[in-house]
């Protein structure tokens, strides 16, 4: 698993075309000639971009589902609505399709934000919204999220 860092701004054209940002193009380079799944987001209205080879395991996880079970099978289907199969072209760029243009409401401005291993991208006026909510204390969700892991010596985390 490749760790991809930083959060970039750009602007996206009227076919939906967007210039990935060099330093997130040299994070990948090792995954530009595998490709990507470009797909919905299950809690927010933005897109996650996998690289194939994180798909590939998210899918390997996903197989083990039992698909005679309803819960599993209607999961299997909403998880990968929308899914497409995407490159980013020789000049560095990424083609959003406009069915996923419309569910993560982008305009004109977005952000690639890392996601551990891999990569949202959202309008930037959601994003913005999305890290900057009142509906959410982060250090009360920071504190019951990690504060019970402790797996270093160092006594961090």
């Amino acid at each position: 698993m490749n760790t991809i860092v930083g959060t970039y701004e750009c602007k996206v054209d009227a076919k939906g075309r967007v210039m990935l940002p060099a330093p997130l193009k040299k994070q990948l380079t090792t995954s530009l000639q595998d490709g990507f799944v470009l797909k919905r987001s299950v809690f927010q209205s933005c897109l996650e971009l996998y690289p194939m080879e994180e798909w590939n395991l998210m899918m390997a996880k996903i197989n083990k589902l039992n698909r005679f079970v309803k819960k599993n099978n209607d999961f299997i289907r909403r998880f990968t609505a929308g899914v497409k199969i995407v490159e980013i072209d020789s000049l560095g760029r990424l083609l959003v399709p406009k069915d996923l243009v419309g569910f993560a409401n982008i305009a004109k401005d977005v952000v690639f934000s890392s996601a551990v291993n891999i990569v949202e991208i959202w309008d930037k006026d959601l994003y913005e919204q999305s890290i900057n909510g009142e509906d959410i204390d982060f250090a009360d969700l920071a504190e019951e999220v990690m504060g019970n892991l402790n797996d270093d010596d160092n006594g961090i985390s």
